[in-house]
């Protein structure tokens, strides 16, 4: 039956116009004339020998105005007026056509009660059509929903929420902090209180999901409403608006992550000094495909650079990422004139790297191609030595001999006081930092940080994964903790560190206070819905090799140099020379020929 009548949908629609129009003339003649009390064949004549015209007069105009190709079930006030409009004008004149034919008998209300009467019919199918759609859609869904916002963002997403069948949910409820709202309704949907309200709303409405509509929220105020959500395991999810169409907002649905629980606020960077420093220049980003890496090509971006070099070994992401830059480009979010050129090489070929450098002359590069996985590189550690220690040295080297301007390496928060071979390798890359800063032509430096969320590797995203598939949840120990940064937090502060370069610095980015591990997995599961330990299980499997229970990122405020960025600090720097860090470089090599357990004490011993 559907199928039939959208296969013939244009013809059923034109035939409902016309019985419309039929009926509203017939019953504005009536209506004219007290119900027939009145009635004189002289008048109805007319009235039945110009019926004619009148159809075709607003069939034209439902073709003009296209009102016949909208749906009913998303009609909106703009489709109502267009809709309006449509009936208007054809028997408006037609009305001013009586004049001018001279058709005196022809009684001349008639064509103003007819079309009221055929706004009330045209418009009035359709909201009746689209409440019966409405009700059928929602008695088969199964959760109900509050939406927290009762702002246009809210409305958008009720509409979208309701009149769809993407989503087994019916929303029983607005939820916002202004108070003049409560008991105010949207489309028949109630505010019901603010979200200090928001525990005993949700255990009297039995509701199983919070959508979070506020378009614009700052970050800590969304922490806030999400721990609310939180502290009762009430499941949330977060609607953003990032494609606008003139003034119409798409709603996207996300699950919240766990960068919505950090709530820091956004981070001030001084953008002018980043874009005269990078502004028109070439910038090359090795390990451009890495999640790391990825993002700093996309925060540079926004600077403007002449051209953005891409380098990373395995071409799949560079590819996507390629792929995003170009999309962006066609939607103008981001400058055409920007040239980006992504190229497959390996840091491991000096010769590779040195010719993608004397080509190309980047002002500035960022080194953010490294192995990073803890338990992999322990158990690899060979391949890590020749990749990270090696492939930095090569960089270094191939950035002096071609008068690049500024290097940046990608260090971490393991680099400290190491106890496993990935660790070791970035704090022997520091040291190459810190061994060629007097080189005299290259300004070097590198920055450490902490966890990165949602980084390649990170434990954020097999725990969602251990969520949606019923648990277990693992955590390797209860007390272990971590600093962690959003990636788009950590490729700005690298971007900004990158300007203060001078002579071989170690820029530590203030990763804010650590965070234990079983928390952000509890959090996860109670936004997900479920109750930690009775729903979702968590199971500790003992630290992995080469892990710590705790990482480190030496930042004592009181010794450490501060920055003109209050979230950037200036480690002390090493005495140590080129000639010095030959002699280690020399040392490593020897051992990659060792066995697993010699190569890591070994590297342990050399980096002291």
């Amino acid at each position: 039956m559907n199928e039939v009548i959208r296969k013939h949908r244009d013809l059923i629609m034109i035939s409902m116009d016309i019985i419309f129009i039929v009926f509203s003339y017939l019953l504005a003649y009536f209506i004219r004339n007290d119900f027939g009390a009145l009635y004189h064949i002289e008048t109805f004549g007319p009235v039945m020998n110009w019926l004619p015209t009148v159809i075709i007069l607003n069939l034209i105009s439902s073709r003009i105005f296209k009102v016949n190709k909208i749906l009913w079930q998303y009609m909106s006030v703009d489709e109502v007026i267009s809709l309006t409009i449509s009936i208007i004008l054809p028997n408006l004149f037609w009305f001013f056509m009586l004049f001018v034919l001279k058709l005196y008998s022809y009684p001349k209300t008639v064509p103003v009660i007819a079309t009221m009467l055929l706004i009330m019919a045209e418009l009035g199918v359709r909201l009746l059509y689209r409440l019966i759609k409405r009700k059928n859609i929602q008695s088969k869904r199964r959760y109900k929903a509050i939406i927290i916002g009762a702002g246009r963002a809210g409305s958008i997403v009720l509409r979208d929420l309701t009149l769809t069948d993407r989503y087994d949910c019916r929303v029983i409820g607005f939820i916002d902090d202004d108070q003049k709202k409560k008991g105010q309704k949207i489309s028949g949907v109630e505010v019901l209180g603010t979200t200090d309200d928001l525990a005993e709303i949700v255990r009297v409405t039995k509701a199983d999901i919070a959508y979070l509509a506020i378009k614009n929220i700052t970050q800590v105020e969304r922490k806030k409403i999400i721990d609310k959500c939180k502290a009762i395991n009430l499941k949330t999810k977060i609607i953003t608006f990032d494609s606008i169409d003139g003034d119409q907002l798409t709603p996207k649905i996300r699950d919240v992550s766990i960068d919505d629980l950090l709530g820091r606020g956004e981070i001030n960077l001084d953008n002018d000094k980043i874009k005269s420093y990078v502004s028109g220049k070439t910038v090359m980003v090795t390990g451009g495909g890495g999640s790391i890496g990825s993002e700093i090509c996309r925060q540079i971006l926004r600077y403007e650079p002449k051209q953005l070099v891409i380098v990373d070994i395995y071409e799949n992401n560079m590819y996507d990422l390629q792929q995003e830059i170009n999309i962006k480009k066609k939607h103008n979010e981001i400058n055409n004139d920007i040239e980006i050129i992504c190229l497959i090489g390996s840091v491991r070929e000096k010769a590779r790297i040195n010719e993608i450098i004397k080509k190309y002359k980047p002002f500035m590069l960022f080194h953010a191609a490294a192995h990073k996985h803890v338990p992999l590189v322990e158990d690899s550690p060979a391949e890590a030595i020749k990749n990270n220690v090696f492939g930095t040295y090569n960089v270094v080297k191939c950035c002096i001999e071609n008068k690049v301007d500024t290097f940046v390496l990608i260090s971490t928060d393991k680099a400290v006081n190491t106890t496993n071979v990935m660790g070791a390798t970035k704090r022997m890359c520091e040291l190459i930092v810190q061994g060629f800063r007097n080189n005299g032509i290259t300004k070097l430096c590198a920055v450490r940080f902490g966890n990165v969320l949602g980084s390649n590797g990170s434990v954020i995203p097999l725990f969602k994964k251990q969520i949606e598939s019923g648990g277990p949840v693992t955590v390797t120990d209860p007390n272990i903790i971590r600093y962690f940064m959003t990636i788009p937090e950590a490729a700005q502060l690298v971007i900004q560190a990158g300007t203060y370069a001078h002579e071989g610095e170690i820029f530590v980015l203030d990763m804010g206070e650590p965070v234990k591990i079983l928390d952000l997995a509890e959090n996860l599961i109670r936004l997900s819905g479920f109750i930690p330990n009775e729903d979702i299980k968590i199971e500790f499997t003992g630290l992995r090799p080469g892990e710590k229970m705790y990482e480190e990122l030496i930042l004592d405020k009181e010794k450490h140099v501060k920055t003109a960025n209050d979230l950037i600090y200036i480690s002390e720097p090493l005495d140590i020379d080129e000639k010095t860090i030959e002699e280690k470089l020399a040392e490593l090599k020897q051992l990659l020929d060792k066995n697993r357990n010699e190569i890591k004490n070994g590297i342990l011993n050399i980096i002291k």
